[in-house]
Formats: C-alpha cells, sequence, structure tokens
C-alpha cells in the first residue's frame, strides 16, 4: 500500500468513517456507467457576475488598512460558480496570500480531504472567506475590516445560491450568524441563511491542533451530505 493511500485511510478512520475497503470491487462501486448522470454544466451567468464581484474589488483593494499591513494580494474565491455547497472561512492565511486561493496550506490540505470524504471535489463546490486580505500574524480581521469586505462576500454567496453552507471555525460563524456564541454552542446546528442552510463546524486548522474533534466534523459532514442528497 502507498503511503499517501495509507494517510488517506488513516484520515477516513480518524473521522469515524466505516467500511472503507480496498478492494477495487469495491471503489468501482463509485466509477461512471452509462447510465450515470451527466457532470454538471458551468453555467456562464455566475461566472460572469462573479467576475464582475471580483473586478469590483480590484487586484488591489485598499479599502480597509490591510493593503498597508502587508498583504500580498486579493484571495476572492474558487470553485463551482453554482455549487450546491459553499465553504467560508474566516481571512487568507500566508500561503493563500502568496498563492492567491483560498484554503491551500496544511488547513486547505485537510479541507480538501473532508471534501473528499462526502464523495464531492474542490471543484465540485465553492470556497471564500469572510475578508479578502490576510491581516498581519493571522490574527482575527477587525471590524472595520469586516464591515469593507463583507459586502462582497454576501454577494459570492446570492450569485452562487449554494444549498448548504459550512461556516469554518468561530470567527466565520460568528461573522456570518451575528452572534458571539462559542463554536461549541453553535456546532451541531443548522440555521436559515440567505436562502440556504448554514452549518457551523471546526475550522481545518482547529483539527490540526485537535485532531479528536474530528469526529464531530464527520458528524457535520454526514448532515451536510444528507441535505445536498436529499435525506433530510
Amino acid at each position: 500500500m502507498s503511503d499517501d493511500l495509507k494517510a488517506h485511510l488513516e484520515f477516513f478512520e480518524e473521522l469515524g468513517i466505516e467500511g472503507v475497503r480496498l478492494e477495487r470491487e469495491w471503489h468501482a462501486r463509485g466509477e461512471t456507467t452509462s447510465s450515470a448522470p451527466p457532470e454538471p454544466s458551468t453555467p456562464s451567468e455566475p461566472i460572469r457576475l462573479l467576475q464582475m464581484v471580483k473586478d469590483e474589488i480590484g487586484s488591489h483593494c485598499t479599502r480597509c488598512k490591510l493593503h498597508t499591513l502587508g498583504r500580498t494580494q486579493v484571495v476572492f474565491g474558487v470553485g463551482h460558480p453554482s455549487a450546491d455547497l459553499m465553504f467560508v472561512g474566516e481571512a487568507p492565511g500566508a500561503d493563500e496570500d502568496v498563492q492567491g486561493e483560498p484554503f491551500v496550506g496544511r488547513a486547505g490540505q485537510l479541507l480538501t480531504k473532508i471534501i473528499e470524504a462526502i464523495g464531492l471535489t474542490r471543484a465540485d463546490v465553492y470556497i471564500a472567506n469572510v475578508i479578502k486580505c490576510r491581516p498581519p500574524g493571522n490574527r482575527n480581521p477587525e471590524p472595520d475590516e469586516v464591515e469593507q469586505c463583507e459586502p462582497f462576500l454576501f454577494r459570492q454567496i446570492d450569485t452562487v445560491k449554494p444549498k448548504v453552507i459550512v461556516a469554518l471555525g468561530k470567527f466565520a460563524a460568528q461573522c456570518l450568524l451575528r452572534t458571539n456564541d462559542p463554536i461549541t454552542r453553535i456546532r451541531g446546528r443548522e440555521f436559515k441563511y440567505r436562502d440556504a442552510i448554514l452549518i457551523p463546524t471546526y475550522h481545518p486548522a482547529y483539527l490540526l491542533r485537535t485532531p479528536s474533534a474530528k469526529r464531530e466534523v464527520w458528524e457535520d459532514m454526514k448532515r451536510v451530505r444528507a441535505i445536498l442528497n436529499g435525506d433530510d
């Protein structure tokens, strides 16, 4: 068994997924057949609208003080423009600031595995942050920074029109829900939000520090999968 495959299976086990098997017949159950539905098309209108939002922000946004505090570039968002599932994090980190894409560092790699655990890929979902520029030292965004950037996130949400929004971590959940409740109190609950269902869960960076919380995230993601499949 390759090291990558072993690590992948160990991750599934940590999440509490049962029934992972290595036989080729088990893996083949998800392969595309002639009766499988076609891949969803990428609609042009949401692409155009998202590009309009991105253009309005600009590549050298100066609306808040972060442009003077060492940010390299604006990190807009990435993924399917009409995704049923959208993830919202807090802000770009160092890797994201360099690459210009949200969730590409260690936490992003873990998020990719979580997405794959419910049978999707990063290309199937949309990923964004509350604010688009990296705060110095990865500190929490400040109120004036959120005030300037948050309207662009709302326009992203209203353009993508996801069925489910997963708020990753305390800051994103508190910001979207306008609450000071800790993530431990709101995690495991569902909220109506801009024509979607919002599910708060722990941030992947927290899972890197606290692996024992992976099982709770897996419970949240099973609920996400059930909603997307119409099983709720």
